[in-house]
């Protein structure tokens, strides 16, 4: 929880966040991703003014499984798109632990260079127990981000494998980052994960592996055209991350396919459908806050937790009786 802040002073702190202020966007971010009823009226404010800003924007995923080194590739890419005179935001997404509710939030330490540059802002985030690769709040950071100034924005997921598709949701492209030889094999992809790709780097392509690399690269083409159907299917990279080899390469490849986006409107078709999947979830996240937040429902909710726990009412059933309860308190 933040401490309260009045509207005025969201006003000055969003003209702060939009001068490029890193420590007020910040701010402004700790805000939004508080969950505490106090600071709802406050982050609904600062949304609401970010949205009315028009920003040429794009949003890149670097997806994969643990250890293909995504938070390096995501410094050398971060760190090409500021020399092609970008502003980078990178959203680092941490998973949070369904034990202690804490999260590492380690990936600064991992991005040195790109951490601390004045044109870039890397911001790492829990993902508080929400599947699907990104945090509750990753939509909201990102409006945040773009209003001040950063058009290019990096979102690193979780690494953890095949639950990682909600990022699509939120973002323009998505890069799939694998490698050969590492237990990473293509038996081990997923159908799922590969059917919401536009790009693959296969890193870690450097001395004795560049040719496990080239071959896996031959194998992925192949599975990715099977896939589409014959149809234009997504490139396999080279890239050594660690090596900076192959970086502008797969930057060029990612620049090419936003603008074909852009040139046949898919680009816009699926920022509209993102809204409308944003629209969804945050309907069912204020309707959840609210029935739990009511005076009435509190007590009930209590005791139909307890029946749950106890095997005396199966989960669907306490639900529909708490929000039947609700309903029939708001009216």
């Amino acid at each position: 929880m933040v401490d309260f802040v009045p509207d005025h002073q969201i006003s000055a702190l969003f003209e702060r966040l939009k001068s490029g202020d890193r420590t007020a966007l910040a701010k402004a971010i700790t805000i939004v991703e508080s969950t505490h009823q106090k600071d709802g009226s406050s982050r609904l404010q600062l949304l609401s003014e970010a949205a009315s800003l028009s920003v040429d924007s794009v949003r890149f995923a670097i997806t994969g499984a643990p250890g293909v080194g995504k938070s390096t590739l995501v410094e050398q890419v971060g760190l090409s798109l500021i020399e092609e005179g970008h502003k980078v935001a990178v959203l680092a997404i941490d998973p949070t632990s369904q034990k202690t509710g804490g999260s590492i939030l380690g990936d600064k330490t991992r991005m040195p260079k790109l951490s601390t540059h004045q044109a870039a802002f890397v911001r790492p985030s829990p993902t508080s127990g929400v599947l699907g690769g990104i945090g509750p709040s990753t939509s909201e950071i990102v409006l945040l981000c773009e209003a001040a100034g950063y058009d290019r924005i990096l979102i690193e997921t979780v690494g953890v494998g095949q639950s990682e598709l909600a990022v699509s949701n939120v973002t323009d492209l998505v890069c799939f980052v694998t490698l050969a030889g590492g237990g990473d094999s293509l038996q081990g992809i997923k159908r799922g994960i590969l059917e919401i790709v536009d790009l693959v780097a296969i890193n870690k392509a450097d001395g004795t592996n560049i040719s496990a690399s080239e071959q896996y690269a031959v194998q992925l083409e192949s599975a990715l055209h099977l896939l589409n159907g014959g149809a234009v299917s997504p490139k396999a990279l080279l890239t050594s991350a660690l090596a900076g080899t192959g970086i502008l390469p797969l930057l060029h490849e990612m620049n090419r396919l936003i603008s074909e986006k852009k040139k046949d409107g898919s680009f816009e078709d699926q920022r509209r459908s993102q809204h409308q999947v944003w629209f969804e979830k945050a309907t069912l996240q204020a309707f959840h806050q609210h029935v739990l937040a009511a005076a009435s429902s509190q007590e009930l909710n209590a005791n139909l937790l307890e029946q749950v726990k106890n095997k005396e009412v199966v989960p669907p059933v306490a639900a529909q009786r708490l929000v039947k309860h609700w309903l029939n308190n708001a009216s």
